[in-house]
């Protein structure tokens, strides 16, 4: 960058621009939109053991926290466009998300094996960085039976008032 800034400051421009070509190329990052199945993030998200694997965190199942919602949505509102003034702080820092360890922009595989689980926010916070550029670690993953995500009390929940499957959202985590 500097040798790039002093060509400038010589009237260099073609030469600060092969500077940069040569050895700081742009590489743009291709988007790609993915999608998992509910069955897909469970899989992780058992796998994990409901762990932010970037902090140890705790995490919650993705159906408890949209029951909170649906039960009292004054004091846990949800919006189907995750904007943060309308939305409980709760889904970010507790709902469970797939990041790629190695970025997709970055040549990352979008597979289980390059999948972990995190939080919303860490997931937001990571975005195509990787671990060395963040100095973050991966965290041993959870054991599920000790910390299930409250996934023990969503089935009862369910078992004990059947009207939560009227919400397609909880249904198809149910179903999985």
């Amino acid at each position: 960058i500097e040798e790039a800034v002093q060509s400038l400051l010589s009237q260099k421009i073609d030469t600060a621009a092969h500077i940069i070509s040569s050895r700081y190329p742009f590489r743009p990052n291709q988007r790609v939109n993915r999608s998992y199945s509910i069955l897909e993030k469970a899989m992780t998200f058992y796998r994990d053991g409901f762990i932010d694997r970037y902090t140890g965190d705790k995490l919650v199942h993705p159906a408890i926290l949209r029951i909170l919602s649906l039960s009292c949505p004054n004091e846990f509102p949800y919006q189907k466009h995750w904007k943060l003034n309308e939305t409980h702080i709760a889904y970010w820092e507790l709902m469970p998300t797939i990041d790629h360890i190695t970025p997709i922009a970055l040549g990352g595989k979008d597979n289980m094996d390059n999948w972990i689980t995190t939080s919303m926010l860490h997931n937001q916070i990571k975005s195509s960085w990787t671990l060395e550029q963040l100095n973050w670690v991966i965290q041993k993953e959870g054991n599920i039976e000790q910390w299930d995500g409250l996934t023990s009390l969503f089935f009862a929940l369910i078992q004990n008032n059947s009207e939560y499957l009227k919400d397609s959202y909880v249904k198809s985590w149910y179903q999985a």
